[in-house]
């Protein structure tokens, strides 16, 4: 009985310490009555929601530098930092011949799917898969924070973009009301991403698809998930046929010509000097990438699409990232299968 109530008071300590009553601060209040007026929410179902949110203070310390956890110290141990090499260390996990070989497998099991949305939506197979692996593992990490409690952490506690998840919650609770789920059971990222693409909820309104024919968009379900990615990259400008990205050759190890990012665009005849090192037939403007290692950096034109990849993650390293990998299954599916999927 004794060592009953202590694991009975450690139950309680536990709730009253991450769990907290969202329901009566003025702003969630504000925040209910939009929900009821605009989108037919009930009252009390909302309230109940509200009155027991578990805090996510790991999600909130992404935002908010008061929240996040002081890395460990080892005593007499100095980490020696190189101000270069940050793609060396981007790339280090991302392309093991593990997650090369669960990207063949996975285009494989599904082959017909990408067949079929690669003829409607014209975006190759190989690149769905690596924004699907890079995501969430092929299906296998899709995150295991509780969305819904992550959404009202971020979106009431204070930090830096409370109002952009103000408007997922909102995305949220209107897109468990319209397929009939129980907000509290989906589990996601810190973020509040969901399924095999980390869509955010807002996401679902414009891209999300409905492969499987059950009714419902769910990036949770392969079909969908598979579909969603491609509706995504063609309604941001994903051209058919056009290639990617292709690395260059420059005089010298570290390049400090012009500016690079796909923030910046450059006619080719502008970029003298720079020879790409493979065939490429692409005569639009590029953008110029530079990727840092330790001893040099690559530097790689990018095409059209590579700018359409960031917009799924408005980073250089992460679309990077997608189109190698996806290179790499492409080979690897080729290898293994006597022919690329198309």
């Amino acid at each position: 009985m004794k060592y009953f109530n202590i694991i009975l008071v450690i139950i309680l300590l536990s709730v009253t310490l991450y769990s907290k009553d969202y329901s009566k601060e003025k702003e969630v209040k504000v925040f209910i009555e939009k929900m009821i007026k605009e989108h037919g929410f009930n009252r009390f179902k909302l309230n109940r929601l509200f009155a027991n949110v578990r805090f996510q203070k790991r999600s909130l310390g992404i935002y908010n530098p008061k929240y996040r956890e002081k890395p460990k110290v080892v005593k007499g141990l100095k980490k020696k930092f190189n101000k270069y090499g940050s793609w060396t260390r981007y790339e280090k996990n991302l392309f093991s011949e593990k997650k090369i070989d669960l990207g063949v497998n996975f285009m494989y099991k599904h082959k017909n799917i990408f067949q079929k949305v690669y003829e409607k939506y014209g975006v190759p197979p190989e690149y769905i898969t690596a924004i699907i692996g890079v995501e969430s593992r092929y299906g296998i990490k899709r995150g295991n924070y509780p969305i819904f409690d992550v959404l009202v952490t971020l979106s009431f506690e204070k930090n830096r973009r409370n109002s952009y998840f103000k408007g997922e919650l909102e995305s949220f609770l209107i897109l468990a009301k319209n397929n009939n789920f129980n907000p509290l059971k989906i589990k996601g990222s810190y973020a509040g991403a969901i399924g095999l693409g980390q869509f955010m909820p807002s996401s679902y309104k414009h891209y999300a698809v409905d492969y499987d024919g059950d009714g419902k968009r769910s990036m949770q379900q392969v079909p969908d998930a598979i579909a969603g990615v491609a509706n995504y990259l063609e309604k941001n400008g994903w051209k058919k046929w056009e290639p990617v990205a292709e690395r260059v050759s420059f005089k010298g190890t570290r390049y400090k010509g012009k500016k690079t990012g796909f923030q910046y665009k450059y006619s080719q005849s502008e970029l003298k000097g720079l020879k790409t090192m493979y065939k490429w037939s692409y005569k639009e403007p590029v953008y110029l990438l530079k990727l840092e290692r330790y001893n040099f950096d690559e530097l790689w034109f990018g095409a059209r699409n590579f700018y359409v990849i960031t917009r799924y993650n408005h980073s250089v390293y992460y679309a990077m990232a997608v189109h190698l990998l996806a290179q790499k299954i492409k080979r690897g599916y080729k290898k293994k299968h006597a022919k690329v999927l198309r």
